[in-house]
């Protein structure tokens, strides 16, 4: 399951690069916190929801060609509380027509629209996917409906990319999606925020070129803090499943490598707030912290803690460790070993157009997006397509098996175009 190189991923020799050199190729300038994606003391009583901050990214249109002078024809679903459909810049991009928008609440549709330029309106997903007039949609809407909308979006030949997570909680729409796209032969990406930290990116341009060899220990985490659940849709995110949310943390691995987990042993901490407490919830959830060990497609092993009842900072981090390098990237600073590799590729994120801003966690938005319009545009696969991002969820799921079995090891189901 090899992913296509981004368009940015030209070699250029790096074979002398000293480790402060290697950082100012990163652009880090000295901040850490920009590397993994948030690093911030909690605000249990309101303020920004953690990672949302929008990133400072200089000269991130520098180099900046056009490929092509076709418009992407889109339709743009949910403007909830995270506002995403909004947010990660379609409306911004010179290649894409923003054709019209969704989003079940009236005034939150018309405040969509409003946002995003558009001056027509769908009351539903059901039927904007019906305008012909739309080649691809971004689903931004409650977790729960991602898999469901998708999939009528592919059954109305439309591409589609959509918010995390791919599925939620659902083995058996796992296999509709992966089918579903097959069948379509559409394109589909997952908004994976951490694929696109100057991290991750840095780590998987690394990685192919042979510098960190095979990966024998990954970790990541998602460390959020929520005293009281982020308001949500028919309140979805009340007694939330930690590892049902997992593809922050799964990511370092996974985004890295373009492999999987094959084996999952999970444990989980009770919680005491109190849409958690004793699982007096709609999932039954006790669990407010999950840590999880896999076994991973290379031979290696992965640690992924997922975390929201705990008061202090926030953080979408991680690190990889291989036979011939490393690479930590974290809330607590940052560190890198270019490893055995003699000529790095380029390891900065690809160049956005002019007026596409880099946006929240970690300032991936912008280039999710840029890559999801860049591959149609190309007819090729996204980075997190279809399969990646199956990979990515799926494990969460089982780990929250394993978690309500005491760690009892599980086979992960596998996920190939």
């Amino acid at each position: 399951m090899n992913s296509p190189l981004s368009p940015s991923s030209s070699p250029q020799s790096s074979a002398g690069l000293t480790r402060r050199e290697l950082l100012q190729t990163l652009g880090l300038g000295g901040v850490a916190a920009g590397l993994s994606g948030s690093a911030f003391a909690a605000s249990p009583k309101g303020g920004k929801i953690q990672g949302f901050e929008e990133a400072s990214v200089q000269d991130a249109s520098k180099g900046w060609e056009p490929i092509s002078s076709r418009k992407v024809r889109v339709g743009l679903a949910g403007y909830g509380v995270c506002k995403f459909a909004a947010a990660f810049g379609f409306q911004d991009h010179p290649n894409v027509e923003i054709v019209a928008v969704t989003d079940l609440i009236p005034e939150r549709c018309a405040a969509l629209a409003k946002a995003v330029r558009c001056g027509k309106t769908y009351p539903s997903v059901e039927e904007m996917v019906k305008d012909r007039n739309i080649e691809a949609i971004y689903v931004a809407t409650d977790a729960p409906s991602h898999a469901r909308l998708c999939l009528e979006a592919l059954k109305h030949g439309k591409d589609v990319a959509t918010a995390v997570p791919a599925v939620y909680g659902n083995l058996e729409e796992a296999d509709l999606l992966l089918e579903a796209v097959k069948r379509s032969g559409r394109k589909y990406m997952m908004f994976e925020t951490s694929a696109f930290h100057e991290a991750n990116h840095a780590m998987r341009q690394i990685y192919r070129a042979g510098g960190l060899g095979e990966i024998v220990y990954s970790e990541g985490q998602y460390i959020h803090y929520m005293p009281t659940p982020i308001d949500s849709y028919q309140g979805w995110r009340d007694g939330a499943i930690p590892m049902w949310y997992p593809t922050h943390a799964t990511a370092y691995p996974i985004c890295v490598t373009s492999g999987s987990f094959t084996a999952v042993s999970c444990v989980g901490r009770p919680s005491a707030l109190p849409s958690l407490r004793n699982g007096n919830n709609k999932y039954k959830n006790p669990f407010g912290t999950q840590v999880a060990l896999f076994r991973t497609s290379e031979g290696g092993m992965a640690r992924i803690l997922t975390t929201k009842d705990t008061p202090g900072f926030g953080s979408e981090s991680g690190f990889v460790r291989g036979t011939l390098g490393s690479f930590v990237g974290s809330f607590a600073g940052a560190d890198k070993d270019k490893g055995g590799a003699k000529n790095l590729p380029n390891l900065r994120r690809p160049p956005l157009p002019p007026g596409v801003r880099p946006g929240g966690h970690g300032g991936s938005h912008g280039y999710l997006m840029n890559e999801f319009i860049t591959a149609l545009l190309q007819d090729r696969q996204p980075l997190v397509h279809v399969a990646m991002s199956l990979n990515l969820t799926v494990p969460g799921i089982i780990a929250h098996q394993s978690a309500l079995k005491d760690g009892e090891w599980l086979k992960v189901p596998q996920y190939r175009l």
